[in-house]
């Protein structure tokens, strides 16, 4: 019986992969299955379109032609086209090159290699252009250029911010010098939509590759990424030609370049309307808070704000500055703490790093990546978040809470990079005017070999020097360990506060001891003399409030230091939109000014 049922089996196996005569085949509609070209295997194509053109078996991304991007991101019924017929231009009289596009205008009913208009993201209006592969690469001749300079222009007009979906093999070859022109007049067109305080996002996708590169793909305000795209100003090909050596894996992809600090985030097709909805709403708070921002603002010269009020530099008759009302409690145990107590306290392993404050204190936090320079500094995070509902820039310099994330984060001592990084985020604020927030918790900037050969000095010294003119409200808390310049780099401030057990600090106390006494074991003492507690330099008139920890922040407590921080916070924030750009600055600039 067990021999039969081995035989029924085989025959039933045998049977199914038997030829078949030819009018027994089933018959297939042409077009329902395809071969994926990453992987090999075939895909059913509805299941790719329903997995927004990504292969549901390796993960592939299949470029998407530009009416489809749209359909998948735009609103139904919203996008209106701009410029759909525009006129063929051969600049220089290239042999062949009209009928060349003649034929793939109708090989792919386009006009163009880019579909520019207008439309809605989950509500959120914008302006949108997406480049087209099947158009000769998408390559950038006078018409590309045309389309996204006149989008540009119109959407700076209309105060709409631009999107745009870049796919390039770089510029047209046949229009020589003329779609090298293309760069410089599409990158004039978006420094006049910067400066006129309107959102840039570029959407990176593969390939992006040439002048496209060199050009508009590489200057939005927030530059996103599809996952393994290729993008880079030499084609991989030309590089290995040239240096004649063989790149290494994953050179010119979307994660090289957020490693290198290129990008602010790499996004999921899938994910890309959720993120891109979210992104226009927090601008769409800040266009609506500036506008009644400037309806608002008094008339006043620099610096001249409201005496008296928290924060305010007015000085007491012996020209010291008067310190705000102190609303913060008394510790009870405060008489016993040492000043090294408060130290230890300070680089506790459990005491909440800047992420855990951000997480509780604010929504919507998107991280943004990358310097532009060189890298993504782990050691500090940063990015656009919501505070009941006005956006606001958040940035810390963070910690790691493990081995292993505090090797990936340099034990929280920022680079070059990172201070670059911050810098980037804090003028991208000030152009669309949204109020800064800075949690501050390092040991001190990172002073190693490579840090000195990137510029950590200038670096420094340039977040200061551009802090110093900043329009915009700025506030720094330090968290933990305020350690030196790598602290003071993100704490030119309006105000700056202290969480009862941080230390703020012109260098470590070991340091200190060893400087001045030859002998590290005498940072206790030297803890006690440097004066570096938060009472102590509140005492001082140096930082404008304490936030009191009833018991050491951790985890547990955590709720409690976020719901008082969260009620400052808003006191701050009520406060200073209430006052001009120019009160801002120059109160900023009069705190510092009477040290």
């Amino acid at each position: 019986m067990l021999k039969n049922m081995f035989k029924k089996t085989y025959t039933v196996i045998d049977n199914r992969y038997k030829p078949q005569r030819k009018e027994e085949e089933p018959s297939i509609p042409q077009g329902l299955w395809r071969k994926c070209n990453k992987c090999g295997q075939p895909i059913y194509v509805e299941d790719v379109t329903n997995n927004f053109y990504v292969c549901p078996k390796c993960g592939g991304y299949f470029r998407v032609h530009a009416y489809r991007r749209i359909e998948m991101l735009v609103d139904e019924g919203t996008f209106e086209e701009w410029n759909a017929q525009m006129d063929f231009s051969n600049p220089l009289s290239f042999p062949g090159y009209e009928k060349k596009v003649q034929a793939v205008r109708e090989k792919t009913k386009l006009n163009e290699a880019i579909v520019t208009g207008k439309g809605e993201i989950c509500g959120q209006q914008a302006v949108i252009g997406v480049c087209d592969a099947r158009f000769l690469m998408s390559s950038m001749g006078h018409v590309v250029g045309e389309k996204i300079t006149w989008m540009v222009e119109e959407a700076t007009r209309q105060k709409l911010p631009v999107i745009i979906f870049a796919c390039s093999g770089g510029a047209r070859m046949q229009e020589g010098i003329v779609s090298l022109m293309q760069m410089a007049k599409t990158s004039a067109a978006l420094k006049r939509h910067h400066e006129a305080g309107q959102l840039f996002i570029s959407v990176l996708t593969d390939p992006t590759t040439g002048g496209v590169t060199a050009s508009f793909a590489m200057l939005g305000d927030i530059i996103l990424a599809e996952p393994n795209a290729l993008i880079g100003f030499a084609g991989p090909r030309v590089i290995e030609q040239t240096i004649r050596q063989k790149l290494p894996e994953g050179f010119q992809r979307s994660e090289f370049l957020l490693d290198h600090g290129f990008v602010d985030m790499i996004v999921e097709r899938k994910d890309q309307k959720e993120v891109l909805a979210k992104l226009l709403k927090l601008h769409r708070q800040e266009a609506a808070d500036g506008e009644k921002h400037r309806g608002e603002a008094p008339d006043s010269a620099l610096g001249a704000a409201p005496a008296g009020e928290m924060g305010q530099a007015v000085k007491k008759p012996n020209g010291q500055p008067q310190k705000p009302a102190d609303r913060t409690p008394k510790n009870r145990q405060q008489e016993e703490k040492t000043a090294w107590d408060t130290v230890l306290l300070s680089r506790a392993a459990g005491r909440p790093v800047a992420t855990d404050y951000i997480e509780a204190i604010f929504d919507d936090f998107t991280e943004l990546h990358g310097d532009r320079y060189f890298g993504d500094d782990g050691a500090i995070v940063g990015g656009i978040a919501s505070f009941h509902g006005m956006p606001v820039t958040v940035i810390g310099q963070q910690k790691g809470k493990n081995t292993k994330d505090n090797i990936k984060r340099n034990f929280g001592m920022p680079s070059p990079e990172g201070y670059r990084k911050a810098l980037r985020l804090m003028q991208q604020a000030q152009t669309f005017g949204r109020p800064i927030i800075c949690f501050v918790d390092t040991p001190g900037a990172f002073c190693g070999l490579e840090a000195e050969e990137r510029g950590q000095g200038e670096a420094i010294a340039r977040n200061l020097f551009e802090m110093a003119a900043l329009t915009v409200p700025v506030l720094s808390i330090v968290i933990g360990e305020g350690g030196s310049g790598g602290a003071l780099a993100m704490a030119v401030a309006n105000q700056v506060w202290m969480l009862e057990n941080a230390i703020y600090s012109i260098l470590s106390p070991e340091g200190f001891a060893s400087i001045l006494w030859k002998d590290s074991k005498k940072a206790a003492d030297a803890a006690r003399v440097m004066k570096i507690t938060a009472a102590d330099l509140y005492e001082r008139g140096l930082i404008e409030q304490i936030i009191p920890e009833e018991e050491p922040a951790s985890s547990e407590t955590l709720p409690v230091l976020a719901e008082e921080l969260r009620q400052r916070v808003e006191e701050f924030l009520s406060r200073y939109k209430a006052m001009s750009p120019e009160e801002i600055l120059g109160e900023r600039y009069q705190r510092f000014r009477n040290i």
